[in-house]
Formats: C-alpha cells, structure tokens, sequence
C-alpha cells in the first residue's frame, strides 16, 4: 500500500494531478499549488513575517488561523504541510467527531513509528467541537503524535478552550483585497489546465472589477460566482456586468448574529450614535437588520444609548427610544424599522452627555461603601408616635411651602455630606439643568443665613 500523499489520499504525490480534480468545482481546481502562486495575507507572508518564517521551518507546529471565509485558511494549511513534508489530514469539527480524531491519531502513531514523517491534522471549524472534544487534541499535540492546524471564522478567544490556545499560536487572516480577487479571477480565466482558458471565455473589465469588489474579500465566493458566470456565458461568450450580477444574486452578510461579528457591529452603531454621525449609524443599523439581528435587541440598545451618552442634555432622547421600541414591536418588520432609523438618527444629533452614568456609577460605589449610613432625623418617615418622639421628622420644612420652594435642610447621610454625583455637562438641556442646580444651591444659602426672618425671596428657576 503506498504512502498517503500530502493531501491525504492513498496516491503518490507525483500521482495528485489535474485528472484527480476533474470535476470539481473552480475553487478546488484553482487551488494554489505553491507559495507563488498563494495571494493574499502579506501581513503573514512578507518578509520577517510570523507565517513565512513557520513556512521556512523544515518542523511545522501547531496553530489556529482565524480569518473569514475564502481568505485561505485551508490552503496555507496544505502548504505548510507540503513545506514540512507532512501527512496532511482533513477533519471536519461539523461532519466528523471523536471516534475519527482517534483513527486518525492512531494512524498518524503508525506512520511516524513506521515512517517518522509527521500529520498535520488540519480541523476546519474547530469553533464547532465544545470544550470537552478540544481538550481530546491536548495529549497527542503534547506528545507530537499530530500537528494541529485549527481554522475558525470564529473569535478563538472565546470558543477555544485556553490549554489549547497555549500550544496553539493564533494567525489572523484579512479577507483579501479586491486587486488580489481581482487577480485570481484573472488567473482562473486564462488557466488552460485548471480554470476555463480551454473554454475560451472573456470577460470585461468592469465586470471583472465588479465581481471582485462583490465578492467581499472571498476568493472561494469570487471563483464559485466566475463559474457560474462562465457557464451562462457559454464556450467563447462574454461575461458582462449583467451576467456577473446575475451569478451573485442577492449578497448574503458575512455575519453571524450569536458570534463575535454581532457584537463589533453593535459595538460600531453604539459608537456612531456617540460619535454624532448619522449616516454611519444608518448603515450599522442596516447592517444589522440585513444581517438577521432582532430589532427589538436593537431598539433595546438605543434606550440604553439614550441614557448612557446622552442623558439629560436632551430627555426627549429616552422617549423617542422607547417610542421606537413600542413602534417596531407594533408593526414588526419592515415596517417597523423605520421607526428604528428614526430613532438611530435622532440619537445621533442629540447632543452628548455622560453625566448621569458617571452621576449612577458614583452614587453606587457610595451605597456600596456606607451600607449602614443613617438616614437623617428629619426626614425619616415617622408613622407612630414612639418615632415621633425619637425625633423622626423632627424639624422637616415641606419645601413648597417656604417662599422660594428651597428650604435650608439637608438630604443626605452625615458621613456624605456635601457629596456630589451629578455635575451637568456644558450641552443641551444640562445647561439648563446647571443654572437650576446653582439657582437651588443659592436658596438654600440664603436661607441658612436669614432663617429667622424667613427664606429669601426670588423668583423659580
């Protein structure tokens, strides 16, 4: 029986031809077969870079390469294994468990005891096996019996246990530009062997830019979309704008509404709203809802926007973040939407304040530190006599009755006297709120130092 080659078959590497893809779809024939011919990923692959010294190593080791679909993952994988002269398995975290991960150990023990050449044992999305079937890697990566090479379009930091990630380096890949797309459906157009040359189709060049800024960084979208093209082209015709689109039909996000993406896209509407630019929190929100996120948890997240970056330099803020929420859980989608771009751009040209969630985070770490603080005297509530005459509520002013509405009493404990939580921000309706705030505190002033011949007269804030 001969040796498995690099990719994993029972062929001879002289015998993993052309003949061996025939039929296959363009992205598994134009697979690069070399270095040279790899596009993309020069962060990884330059000079002095992190992957190209691994490449130039005789001895690969284990790692996780985290990147976007059609951004490489798999073949820079075979290509490692192919530079460091290694059995290249294939696994799959969603079809195969751990009953294959134990043959292919057990295999892998043979050929090196037999052979002394290694396994890479290459789990494409690795995120998909929970912690339990990654910590069964653990062992065989420590005792070199395989050579782990995981792919994700996951964030590893949250779905790869951390022994793991300890022996297992993270490369990020970048989804490819879309000069280097366009270079590769070039490449696949004019490729006898391999791509459609022998068809003797042609494409236009604005078609051909199209497709690549279309494609959105995937090269295996990008080659699948060309062959769908080419066919609807026929032998010896031309591809045009119309045929591209009609390949691509409709572009379907790369997101996934429980993963990490969900939560950068989040994190880019909420800091657009902050950053008071509308047109960009319009296109998160789109991006979003395109996306299949629930619009409720987006018209959640503006009302906590309402109250976290723009408080009360503009109150209306909050009603129209909940008028909203109420507005979408009316109508649902699509028509409801609108009423959730309505509020994005609203909050977005609110002016901007943090106070209050300072004013709250202050205020806790206060109740939190004097749990046991008294409450003071005079305004404790007094429903018996027997409190009455332990002096609850002794002393209280009911406040509208005085003159000025402000009486000269205080409201907080003995220990936080003269604490301050709230400080209103130059903008919006806090300025007001700041005159008021001052407008107060000089009542009560005035009414501390002429007590005895009533509060001071003035007119309301």
């Amino acid at each position: 029986m001969s040796e498995p080659d690099l990719f994993g078959s029972e062929l001879p590497a002289a015998e993993a031809s052309v003949e061996s893809l025939a039929g296959a779809p363009l992205a598994a024939r134009m697979r690069p077969r070399t270095l040279d011919e790899f596009r993309g990923q020069r962060q990884l692959l330059g000079e002095g870079k992190a992957l190209a010294a691994v490449l130039a190593g005789e001895e690969p080791s284990s790692m996780i390469l985290w990147g976007p679909p059609g951004s490489g993952k798999t073949t820079l994988a075979r290509l490692i294994a192919k530079r460091g002269r290694a059995t290249f398995v294939p696994f799959s975290a969603v079809t195969d468990g751990i009953g294959r991960v134990r043959e292919i150990v057990a295999q892998a023990e043979v050929r090196l005891g037999a052979t002394g050449r290694r396994t890479i044992l290459f789990c494409d999305e690795i995120h998909r096996f929970n912690k339990a079937q990654q910590d069964a890697f653990l062992p065989h990566v420590e005792a070199g019996t395989i050579t782990l090479i995981g792919a994700t379009t996951e964030n590893p930091s949250f779905e790869i246990v951390r022994p793991l990630l300890s022996r297992a380096p993270v490369y990020v890949l970048e989804p490819l530009s879309a000069e280097e797309i366009a270079e590769i459906l070039r490449e696949a157009l004019t490729d006898e062997e391999r791509g459609l040359g022998g068809a003797r189709v042609t494409m236009e060049e604005e078609a051909l830019r199209t497709l690549a800024e279309r494609s959105d960084g995937d090269a295996r979208r990008a080659l699948g979309a060309l062959e769908a093209a080419a066919r609807l082209a026929g032998p010896g015709g031309t591809i045009d704008t119309e045929i591209v689109a009609e390949s691509l039909q409709h572009r379907f996000a790369v997101y996934d509404k429980g993963g990490e993406e969900h939560y950068n896209l989040i994190s880019a509407l909420h800091k657009a709203i902050r950053g008071s630019d509308p047109d960009a929190a319009l296109y998160w929100l789109a991006r979003m809802i395109e996306g299949g996120d629930d619009g409720l948890y987006l018209a959640r997240r503006m009302v906590r926007m309402a109250s976290e970056d723009i408080g009360l330099a503009d109150p209306q803020a909050l009603q129209v973040a909940l008028a909203a929420r109420d507005a979408f859980h009316f109508l649902g989608a699509p028509e409801g939407e609108l009423a959730l771009a309505e509020a994005a751009v609203y909050l977005a040209l609110a002016p901007k304040s943090n106070r209050i969630y300072r004013a709250w985070k202050e205020a806790r770490t206060a109740a939190r530190d004097t749990p046991a603080a008294p409450v003071p005297l005079h305004i404790r509530n007094a429903p018996t006599r027997l409190m009455k005459d332990l002096g609850y509520g002794s002393g209280y002013r009911y406040d509208p009755d005085t003159e000025t509405g402000v009486a000269a009493q205080r409201y907080l404990p003995d220990d936080l006297e003269g604490s301050t939580f709230y400080r209103p921000g130059r903008f919006g309706f806090e300025k007001t709120l700041a005159e008021r705030i001052e407008w107060f505190a000089a009542r009560r002033r005035e009414a501390a130092e002429s007590e005895a011949e009533g509060p001071s007269a003035g007119d309301g804030p």
